[in-house]
This record gives structure tokens, C-alpha cells and sequence, in this order.
């Protein structure tokens, strides 16, 4: 009889655990823990010290003392315009106005030219025997996609003809290489040799540097058109090694990480804390169907 409500009493237990499964992924995941108590704060801390970790690594690489940034100093020249030479071509029928300067060849970088006061179809020509990069859209606010160094092009003189009688503007540059315009960044192994490099960069003769400035309308023209010409020369300023705010960059990088990591460990964690759950659940369902068994055998031993 003892055998027999044993035997009832396991096959009670093997009836539950086949109607309800994960009861023995229960038991596994009971097993695992026991072998790890602190599983769950193993992995946080190792995952902290990850993240932390590479947070440095990225901040660390974003702050190099090997590059160094310069500044130059500008000087704007506006040139003077009032004297220009008259031509008229009596069997063209054209007059034409010629204004030559004497600019600055000293790490010239920007020569500019606005006209205004012209008539219908006039023809502005900026002339440089050196040669000059313009662009029609090179100085427009309104310019998308525009690269001076893939489309400006260099030319002696650049010519624009205007239809409207409109103000004219042309901006050319001396070169397209932005480290000899406004600041720049050299890499170096130290101060000295940075601002060697920086002023092997700025330093530029351009010659000659007689700039030829040409109007040409139609008819016999007695008023004379209106122009601005304006040469920018820079010359080295400064130099100092590239640094950041370090705790905005590490606090970025951290962010960076972390976020990383998260698409990581955020499913992992949650199906930990599944299991876990299901685990608790489990383990409930058992212990109520041990209840239930203890409570038979119980009643039949107090039957007999």
C-alpha cells in the first residue's frame, strides 16, 4: 500500500510536469543560478567596464596633440577707381574703360570685382596674365552643392556680359587649396615643425599681379561705370594645438556607447527576466501540485 501510494504520488508529479512545460527548464535555470548566485551582477558590472572602456577609447582618439590649427591675418585692400582710360572704337561702336591695378602679390588670395551703372549688354572682363579661379555661382548664398575646388576654373581673364544692366560681381580666387584662405589644420610632431608646415602653406608670390579691368558697351559712352575692386593678402597669426571640451566629448562618446551596447543587452536582460519569471511560475505550480499529491496521499492513508 506504501508502494502504491508512492508510485501515486510520482506519477502525480510526472502527470504535471507533461501537462505544464518548462517546469525542468525551470529546474535548469535553478541549477545555473546556483552554480552563479551573482550572474546578473556579474554581467552588469562586466558591461559597465565595457562601456566605460571604450567611452575612453573613442573620446581618446578624438583628441590627437599631433594636429595643430592656425589662424592668418586678412588685409583687405579696396583699390582706387576713379581715373580709368577711355577707348572708343568708332567702326565697333563701342566704348571701353580700362582700369589697371597693382595689387598685393604676397599670399594674394581673393581678388573681387563689383560693377554697377552699366548699360544693356555690356561685356565686364577681369584680367590676370597669372591666371584666376571664378565660378559664376562661386560668393552665392543661394548655391547648392557648389565645390570652387571641382568647378571653379582658372583663367586669365573671365568675362560676364550683361544683359540687364544689372550690377556685376566676380569673385576669383587665387588658388582652391582652402589651407592658404582663413584658418587650417596641419599634422605635426610638434609646435615648431607645425607652424613650419602652416607657413609653407600660406606663404605665396603671385606675380605678376597687375589686375586689368575692362567695360565694354555700346555706343559712345560718356559716363563712366561704377566699380569696387577689393584684394584680400593674408599673412600667418597663430598656431596651437587642436584640443576639445573634454567632458562634452567624453560625455558624447559615453552616450555613443552606451547606446551600442543597449541594442545588445536590452534583449538579453529581457529574456533573463523572462525566464526568471517563468521560472517563479513554474516553480509555483509545482509546489501546488506537490499540495495537492501530500494532500491525497494523506486522505487515503486516513481512508485505510
Amino acid at each position: 500500500m506504501k508502494r502504491l501510494l508512492i508510485q501515486r504520488h510520482n506519477l502525480k508529479i510526472q502527470i504535471n510536469a507533461s501537462v505544464d512545460e518548462g517546469v525542468f527548464l525551470g529546474f535548469d535555470m535553478q541549477k545555473a543560478l546556483a552554480q552563479n548566485p551573482n550572474l546578473l551582477r556579474t554581467l552588469l558590472g562586466l558591461s559597465f567596464t565595457l562601456i566605460f572602456l571604450l567611452s575612453y577609447a573613442v573620446y581618446g582618439a578624438t583628441v590627437s596633440p599631433s594636429y595643430y590649427v592656425y589662424e592668418t591675418d586678412t588685409n583687405s585692400t579696396l583699390h582706387n577707381t576713379d581715373s580709368p582710360a577711355r577707348i572708343y572704337d568708332a567702326e565697333e561702336n563701342t566704348t571701353t574703360w580700362r582700369w589697371s591695378f597693382g595689387a598685393d602679390g604676397t599670399n594674394l588670395t581673393w581678388v573681387n570685382l563689383t560693377t554697377s551703372e552699366l548699360s544693356r549688354d555690356s561685356i565686364v572682363r577681369l584680367t590676370n596674365s597669372a591666371g584666376l579661379f571664378s565660378h559664376t555661382k562661386l560668393g552665392d548664398p543661394d548655391a547648392d552643392d557648389f565645390s570652387c575646388e571641382d568647378r571653379c576654373y582658372q583663367n586669365t581673364t573671365h568675362e560676364i556680359i550683361n544683359d540687364d544692366g544689372e550690377d556685376v560681381k566676380i569673385i576669383s580666387m587665387t588658388t582652391t587649396d582652402p589651407g592658404r584662405r582663413n584658418n587650417g589644420t596641419v599634422f605635426a610632431k610638434s609646435l615648431s615643425q607645425a607652424e613650419d608646415k602652416a607657413r609653407e602653406i600660406i606663404d605665396y608670390q603671385h606675380t605678376p599681379s597687375i589686375i586689368i579691368v575692362e567695360i565694354t558697351e555700346l555706343g559712345n559712352r560718356s559716363t563712366t561705370p561704377s566699380i569696387n575692386l577689393v584684394t584680400v593678402n593674408e599673412d600667418f597669426s597663430s598656431i596651437e594645438v587642436f584640443s576639445i571640451d573634454a567632458g562634452t566629448e567624453f560625455l558624447w562618446a559615453l552616450a555613443a556607447v552606451i547606446g551600442c551596447f543597449s541594442m545588445i543587452l536590452i534583449p538579453s536582460f529581457t529574456i533573463y527576466f523572462a525566464a526568471r519569471a517563468k521560472e517563479r511560475k513554474n516553480e509555483l505550480e509545482l509546489k501546488l501540485s506537490e499540495d495537492d499529491v501530500d494532500a491525497s496521499i494523506e486522505h487515503l492513508e486516513d481512508s485505510n
